[in-house]
């Protein structure tokens, strides 16, 4: 059988692509996920239900609020840890967006819940002392065992959560946002004293003690050892070096890869990993970037766009610089997939994973490219090489196709439904920036994709 080859991945001629069976990796969908959690928030809810035998006056229902909203509070903390411990199964079932857009609402809530609980709680004491609030505060924090910590993690928390707001998160680069982000462990770690030390619902239950012990112990384990001991772990054993670095497009590289026993990463088309060059000015952040062809034996492949300080750093990389990847990540796979009719959308580099895609997919598979000017197709060789040899059709597009003389296909619903006729049986696929995402999920739902169809993944914060 015929083969044609760039330099790197290589495309089988003569129908979809034949690539070795691997067993299906374990996954948890966002359905049993979602009841997982809701289960647990109905039991710490019980719990406050068996230890609260009355409430009795507005000072009882202050503080049976607080207690509740505390309770909740703490377990949320627990849940958005576990969301982002980057569990595999979890990871590959409900998908990396998902689960970010969950901790970033979760985020929210949890804020809500913390401010509710301080407010409540004191509000509540300052009536069943008959004390002012100003001096039931000073009370509750300087004399109460782990009070003083507990602040100071709430007063972090908040911090945090300002921070992740979209407006605050435009302005922080994706390395700093990042790191941020772990002062969220320091503060759950401050506040956990105080939960066990002043809540009535755990004083004197060695039961529920226990429980919260080992919902906190349980989630920490899987932090400690999905990331930071595998991480480290896949490094020394798969010896991951710069092979070297190609030009695509204008500001975009592709940065090849080899190393040991890459096989054994189980890497699947659509998925991406972090990764952490250990050279001067990189070492200390691990970013992430999408496969841009399928795994081979001994050699990966990423192509990036220079879209920030680490991204422009890649087309610099010397040959032989270690790498250390975390991962793969990610549900934008082909196992969701129910139709044999496919469309996937790209949006500059969000052609990415959708070229892995291109290559793998089973069935009639139609890609369509979105660039600003022609000379922003990245991989256009390759894509043109894949569609030849599988008999599918790539359309590009540009943003002013009427100065190059490509096709006008607005992303509209009436735009795709005459490009792919039949679309609404079709599986999507969409991957880009952000407005081109949201533009896209538009035009598909006019069109009467249903939502359980349409699988996309964009490229934000």
């Amino acid at each position: 059988m015929a083969t044609s080859t760039f330099d790197g991945p290589a495309v089988v001629r003569g129908g979809p692509p034949a690539h070795a069976a691997a067993p299906r990796p374990f996954r948890v969908g966002p359905l049993p996920a979602q009841v997982l959690i809701w289960a647990g928030a109905a039991a710490v809810l019980g719990l406050w239900w068996t230890d609260t035998p009355a409430v009795v006056g507005p000072a009882g229902r202050l503080t049976g609020a607080g207690r509740i909203t505390g309770l909740l509070a703490g377990y949320a903390c627990a849940v958005l840890l576990a969301l982002m411990a980057r569990v595999p199964a979890l990871d590959r079932g409900v998908g990396t967006d998902r689960l970010a857009r969950w901790h970033a609402a979760g985020g929210r809530y949890t804020v809500g819940l913390v401010l509710a609980h301080t407010l409540l709680i004191i509000w509540g004491s300052a009536l069943t002392t008959h004390s002012g609030v100003v001096s039931q505060t000073t009370t509750l924090v300087l004399t109460y065992p782990d009070m003083l910590k507990a602040t100071a993690g709430f007063l972090l928390l908040l911090a945090t959560g300002i921070l992740s707001a979209r407006a605050a998160r435009r302005h922080l680069s994706y390395e700093i946002w990042h790191y941020l982000h772990f002062a969220t462990y320091l503060a759950v770690f401050l506040a956990f004293g105080h939960q066990l030390a002043n809540g009535a619902d755990f004083v004197g239950d060695n039961a529920a003690q226990l429980a919260w012990y080992a919902l906190y112990g349980g989630v920490a384990a899987l932090l400690v050892w999905f990331r930071f001991v595998v991480p480290v772990r896949r490094g020394l054993r798969h010896r991951m070096r710069v092979s070297h670095v190609r030009t695509e497009a204008p500001g975009v590289v592709s940065v090849y890869i080899t190393g040991a026993r890459l096989d054994e990463l189980g890497a699947e088309p659509g998925q991406f990993f972090r990764w952490r060059f250990l050279c001067r000015g990189m070492w200390w952040t691990a970013n992430p970037y999408s496969l841009s062809a399928p795994a081979r034996p001994g050699r990966l492949r990423i192509t990036v766009k220079a879209a920030g300080v680490h991204s422009a750093a890649l087309a610099r990389l010397a040959p032989g610089t270690r790498v250390w990847a975390e991962g793969p990540y990610g549900g934008f796979t082909a196992a969701p997939r129910a139709a044999r009719r496919v469309l996937l959308l790209a949006g500059g580099v969000g052609i990415t994973p959708l070229r892995t895609l291109f290559e793998t997919l089973p069935g009639q598979v139609t890609l369509m490219y979105r660039a600003r000017r022609p000379e922003d197709f990245a991989l256009r060789g390759e894509l043109d090489a894949i569609a030849g040899a599988r008999g599918a059709h790539v359309v590009y597009a540009v943003d002013e196709p009427s100065a190059y003389g490509f096709p006008v296909v607005p992303l509209t619903a009436p735009g795709l439904l005459g490009l792919v006729p039949g679309l609404a049986a079709h599986e999507v696929y969409v991957c880009g920036p952000p407005g081109m995402c949201e533009a896209a999920l538009r035009a598909l739902r006019g069109a009467g994709v249903p939502r359980r169809r349409i699988h996309h993944e964009s490229f934000a914060l």
